[in-house]
């Protein structure tokens, strides 16, 4: 079979009608390397706490309705859940902490959905979506759509850091809340100083 003819993750439907693709290597790798190096020296390693693709459930009014960031990280909270579960998920009003970063790591097909209407710099390789096999587009059935996840992590979540990062351009964003509101950083060198963590981000 020709390589031009295999399929990528982002051609296979998952079992979730709503996920654009499956998962890659490299999202694995660049999680853990996150995750490793997250050690803000202001907090206790038993009061850090970061996720990797992990359902992040943030209305109590709407309990069903989550994001499933690529990476995220909490200070201030246990590292296990009532310092004696491993955390199977992350209930924002249960924790009463929300995550201070996070992190997605641009995909082809979810770029737009990472950064809602800041995406004119992206240009990400194209990709075919979700097939049912026979070349139609796999579409959810909902009612009524839920927030994007930009509108999530700015109003209702509040991150004081978003980042993206893509590794098909190479190229890493900051994003600051600021006045209720995300606003972009200039990255010297492509990198940022996270004062309140005392831990620097970048490439």
């Amino acid at each position: 079979m020709p390589r031009e003819t295999l399929p990528t993750m982002y051609d296979l439907p998952s079992e979730d009608p709503e996920e654009p693709g499956l998962r890659d290597k490299f999202h694995d790798l660049q999680a853990q390397l996150l995750s490793l190096m997250f050690r803000p020296r202001n907090y206790p390693a038993s009061e850090i706490f970061s996720g990797t693709d992990m359902n992040l459930y943030y209305d109590v009014h709407h309990t069903l309705l989550h994001k499933r960031p690529d990476w995220f990280a909490v200070v201030g909270v246990p590292r296990l859940y009532d310092r004696s579960e491993l955390r199977m998920s992350y209930v924002t009003w249960q924790e009463g902490v929300n995550p201070f970063v996070i992190v997605e790591l641009l995909s082809p097909g979810t770029e737009k959905e990472d950064l809602g209407d800041n995406n004119d710099e992206e240009k990400l390789p194209p990709q075919s979506g979700n097939t049912a096999g026979n070349g139609q587009v796999l579409e959810p059935e909902m009612k009524e759509k839920p927030p994007k996840k930009w509108d999530v992590y700015e109003q209702f979540l509040q991150f004081p850091i978003y980042a993206v990062f893509s590794r098909y351009t190479n190229k890493l964003r900051v994003f600051e809340l600021k006045g209720g509101h995300y606003q972009e950083l200039e990255l010297p060198e492509s990198r940022v100083w996270i004062a309140d963590l005392s831990l620097g981000l970048g490439l």
